[in-house]
């Protein structure tokens, strides 16, 4: 698995001053913390309706990046409605968006814990209106995603986690909370594998070889954006394999849903994906894997 490497250009983008209804007891007292969640959570949901809004209208407003990627209004409206809550909600945590100006490494290693977001993950699957885009919100510390939300704006339906002391993961639908749990592999039974919608090629055909010698079957579903790593993190899926490009804000919220949902989020090596430790703000080749117990590594490593 080879890691390719491309650069992302971030936006400027001014922060309208936005208010947000704090609950007090939500505070930092010296290095204890309290639970962020709810509050991530109303941000992430302020901002898929704005998405929403422009998603309604039609007009997209669209640019094109310097890594060829686009570039919505919707994009810069979650952007600004997200910074606008996070900084009201803890303004001496520092907060990194995909559409937030370029913040160089040095500045960054100093961070014991920050934010880190994507204000619309699938910006191509929102042009293409497939429904597939979601609000990703993280809280890092000490290079571990230790809370996280992602919000389905078309579904109205958000994944949420805290690995905060004892580990939390749920999905709230229709006004229901609902735990959720990565699910136990039988190696009796097909193998269900989701896949990113637009990624793929030679090293994920080697890797599904590999994998129907050990399975009777592969069950393949193709999806964009995190709700890949969320498939995991409920029980719908056994194993997301990304050999491609991914920036960091892409994947550490629905990892820490993953996470406390009893699952794994690994590199090649089999070592934990962490945060902020390199200058480049890329990832490196990962797996998502439901079952921890299972020993993947006979499986995929010669």
């Amino acid at each position: 698995m080879i890691l390719s490497r491309c650069e992302h250009a971030v936006v400027v983008v001014p922060v309208r001053a936005l208010v947000f209804n704090v609950d007090s007891e939500v505070i930092i007292r010296g290095n204890q913390m309290t639970d962020f969640l709810p509050e991530m959570s109303k941000i992430s949901r302020a901002a898929g309706a704005a998405i929403l809004k422009v998603y309604e209208e039609g007009d997209f407003s669209i640019q094109i990046k310097a890594d060829d990627s686009p570039l919505t209004r919707a994009d810069l409206a979650a952007h600004e409605i997200i910074v606008a809550g996070l900084n009201a909600l803890a303004p001496e945590i520092p907060v990194l968006s995909e559409e937030s100006d370029a913040i160089d490494y040095e500045t960054r290693s100093q961070w014991r814990r920050y934010f880190l977001v994507d204000p619309l993950d699938g910006t191509k699957e929102f042009i293409n209106r497939n429904g597939e885009f979601t609000v990703n919100i993280a809280l890092i510390d000490d290079g571990v995603p230790i809370l996280g939300v992602v919000y389905v704006p078309v579904k109205d339906v958000l994944y949420a986690a805290s690995q905060l002391g004892e580990k939390l993961a749920f999905r709230i639908e229709n006004n229901e909370r609902k735990p959720i749990k990565t699910r136990v592999l039988d190696q009796d039974q097909p193998l269900t594998l989701v896949a990113s919608r637009r990624h793929g090629g030679d090293a994920l055909a080697s890797l599904l070889q590999r994998l129907e010698s050990s399975f009777p079957a592969i069950d393949t579903a193709n999806m964009g954006s995190s709700l890949k790593l969320c498939l995991v993190a409920e029980g719908q899926a056994d194993i997301y394999p990304r050999l491609a490009p991914t920036s960091e804000w892409d994947t550490a919220a629905a990892q820490a849903i993953v996470e406390a949902a009893g699952g794994l989020v690994l590199d090649i090596n089999f070592e934990p994906l962490r945060y902020n430790t390199k200058a480049s703000l890329l990832n490196p080749n990962f797996l998502v894997i439901g079952d921890e117990t299972f020993d993947w590594r006979q499986v995929l490593i010669d």
